[in-house]
C-alpha cells in the first residue's frame, strides 16, 4: 500500500500534523515563545462507569446500606476503613482521603446525581454521547471540547489542546487542531526509517509550505521537547501508572506557558461487575489512584491552580443494589468532581433524588438531577469565557439558575 503523507502521519501518531496544521506553528512555539498565563481546562474521563454511590456516600440513607450488604462503606465514626464525613449527609470513600483536605479548603466541589440524561447502558454509546455532547444523537460529527476551541481562534499555539492519550479522543475530534502525546520527550518519530520516510513525503509535497517546513521540523520538535522539559522540576510525586504520568505531563505543559488551554486525560478500570470491594478492593484501588493523582496535581501547580479548573466525567453510574457477584452493574446518574483555585468548593452540589425504591430511575438506578452539560457549560462560560454555548452543546439550554461552581 502506498504511503501518503496523511496516512504516514496517522500511523506515526503525530496527530497535530495529521490534522494538517502547518509545522511552522510548531517551529514558532519551539523557538521559545512564551504565552501569558491563561485559563486552562483539564478534563479527566473515568472510563468504565464509576460507582458514584461508593465514591461519595449518602450515609444517612438507610436504603444505601440495605441495598449493598457486602460493598457498602461504613458510616463515619472513629476507626479505620470508614467513610470520611463531608457535611453530615455525604461522606467520601476512605480511599479518597487525599481529596478531603481540598474539600475543606473549598477548592474541590462535588456534584452528586449528575451525568448524561440518555438512558443507554452501553459503554460505547454512553461515552460517545458524553464526548460529543449530544446525548441520544449519534450523528454529531465532532466533540464538544473541539467545538469550544473552534468558537475562538485567538490562541494559535499548536499546544492549545492536548490529549495525553494514544489516539485523539472523540471529545477533541473536529475542525480545531488538537495534539496527542504521552510525554513531551516522546514528541518525535520512533526511528530513523520513519524520519527518512517523512522527509521524502514532505520533499515531494506540492504544498510549498510543507516543503519549507520539512527543513526545520525535526529541529523544532527537539526544541519543543526541551522547552517543556525545562519548565521546572516537579514538586510532587504522582502515582505510578498512566494516569499519574498524564497529570504530570499536563502540569509541565502548564508551567512551561506554551499556550495550553484544554487538556484531556483518562483513567481506566471502573467497570466493577465482579468483586468490586468496599473500603478495600479493586474500586478502592482506582479511587486511591484518582485521589493521589489529583492531590499531587493541585500541589504541584501551586499558584498556577488559580488559572486551572479540572472536571471529571464518567459515562454512567452503577446500580443502587449490588449484584450476585458482589459488584454493581451499569446504572444511570453518577458523581462529578470539580477542582480549581477559583472553584467554590467545600459543597456537594445538585438535588439529591433519594434511594427509596419508588424514586429510583427505572426502578434500579440513582435518578439524574444535574445534566453534565450544565456543569461543563458553566465552567466553559465562567472560566474560559465561552459565550456561544448553544454551538458547543446544541439542543441544550443551561438552567436559568446556575450551580455557582465558579
Amino acid at each position: 500500500m502506498a504511503w501518503t503523507r496523511r496516512r504516514f502521519l496517522r500511523h506515526t501518531g503525530l496527530g497535530l500534523l495529521a490534522l494538517g496544521v502547518p509545522p511552522s506553528f510548531v517551529v514558532r512555539a519551539a523557538q521559545g515563545e512564551k504565552y501569558s498565563r491563561g485559563k486552562v481546562l483539564v478534563v479527566i474521563f473515568q472510563r468504565g462507569g464509576m460507582d458514584g454511590l461508593n465514591a461519595v456516600i449518602p450515609f444517612r440513607e438507610k436504603s444505601y446500606y440495605a441495598s449493598r450488604p457486602s460493598i457498602a462503606i461504613a458510616e463515619p465514626t472513629a476507626g479505620e476503613d470508614r467513610a470520611l464525613d463531608l457535611d453530615g449527609f455525604y461522606a467520601l470513600h476512605p480511599a479518597l482521603a487525599p481529596l478531603k483536605g481540598l474539600f475543606v479548603q473549598r477548592r474541590l466541589a462535588i456534584i452528586q446525581a449528575a451525568g448524561s440524561p440518555d438512558n443507554t447502558r452501553s459503554h460505547f454509546d454512553a461515552q460517545d454521547y458524553m464526548e460529543i455532547g449530544t446525548p441520544g444523537v449519534k450523528s454529531t460529527p465532532d466533540g464538544w471540547l473541539n467545538r469550544c476551541l473552534a468558537r475562538s481562534t485567538q490562541n494559535t499555539t499548536p499546544l492549545r489542546a492536548v490529549a495525553l492519550t494514544s489516539g485523539l479522543p472523540r471529545i477533541l475530534v473536529g475542525s480545531a487542531p488538537a495534539l496527542t502525546m504521552t510525554a513531551a520527550e516522546e514528541f518525535r518519530l520512533r526511528d530513523e526509517a520513519m524520519t527518512a520516510t517523512l522527509q521524502r513525503l514532505y520533499a515531494t509535497a506540492q504544498d510549498p509550505l510543507f516543503q519549507q517546513a520539512s527543513r526545520n521540523l525535526f529541529e523544532a520538535m527537539e526544541s519543543l521537547r526541551g522547552l517543556v522539559s525545562g519548565a521546572g522540576a516537579l514538586s510532587e510525586s504522582y502515582p505510578a501508572g498512566r494516569f499519574g504520568a498524564s497529570l504530570k505531563e499536563i502540569s509541565r505543559l502548564i508551567k512551561a506557558s506554551v499556550g495550553l488551554e484544554i487538556a484531556f486525560a483518562e483513567i481506566q478500570g471502573w467497570d466493577t461487575h465482579v468483586n468490586q470491594g468496599g473500603a478495600s478492593g479493586q474500586m478502592a484501588n482506582r479511587l486511591k489512584e484518582l485521589a493521589e493523582g489529583l492531590s499531587a496535581f493541585y500541589r504541584d501547580l501551586g499558584d498556577r491552580m488559580e488559572d486551572v479548573v479540572l472536571v471529571t466525567l464518567s459515562e454512567f453510574g452503577r446500580t443502587v443494589r449490588e449484584n450476585g457477584n458482589r459488584g454493581t452493574d451499569h446504572g444511570h446518574a453518577n458523581v462529578m468532581f470539580v477542582l480549581g483555585g477559583r472553584v467554590k468548593g467545600g459543597k456537594v452540589y445538585g438535588r439529591w433524588p433519594g434511594l427509596e425504591p419508588e424514586v429510583l430511575y427505572e426502578g434500579r438506578d440513582l435518578d439524574l438531577t444535574t445534566d453534565f452539560r450544565a456543569v461543563c457549560g458553566e465552567i466553559l462560560s465562567r472560566h474560559l469565557g465561552q459565550k456561544d454555548l448553544a454551538k458547543v452543546f446544541p439542543g441544550f439550554q443551561l438552567p436559568s439558575r446556575p450551580l455557582g461552581l465558579i
